[in-house]
């Protein structure tokens, strides 16, 4: 008889063992967000879209920078064939216009290349 018991016990046992774990909540993640806690790949937080946000106005200076650069070259260029066609006696309304537009070009490229203040 004890035998019996004891294997009805364990029966019991573990059929009330797998009822109660069946009756627990999954550890599977939900659908549903726990609102406290927002997951980690999350890309809403308020540091990483700050530091987005920096790297791209990075980006949009150096860029801007670049065709600055390019743009003050050209001019430079031009002012040089402009003055190489005039002579001591002969100063020209363009040579003057264009050292004006690349003087005004190159202190924007510096104010750029300090960065944001």
């Amino acid at each position: 008889m004890r035998p019996k018991f004891i294997a009805a016990t364990l029966c019991i046992c573990l059929c009330a063992g797998s009822g109660f774990a069946q009756s627990q909540p999954s550890q599977q993640p939900s659908s549903r967000r726990d609102l406290n806690f927002p997951p980690a790949e999350d890309n809403s937080s308020p540091d990483r879209l700050a530091r987005d946000m920096a790297k791209k106005a990075s980006l949009e200076r150096a860029t801007a920078l670049k065709n600055d650069t390019e743009r003050l070259l050209k001019l430079a260029e031009e002012l040089k064939s402009y003055v190489d066609k005039s002579n001591e006696n002969i100063l020209s309304v363009n040579v003057i216009k264009k050292a004006e537009e690349i003087e005004k070009l190159a202190h924007s490229v510096k104010d750029k290349m300090k960065g944001p203040n």
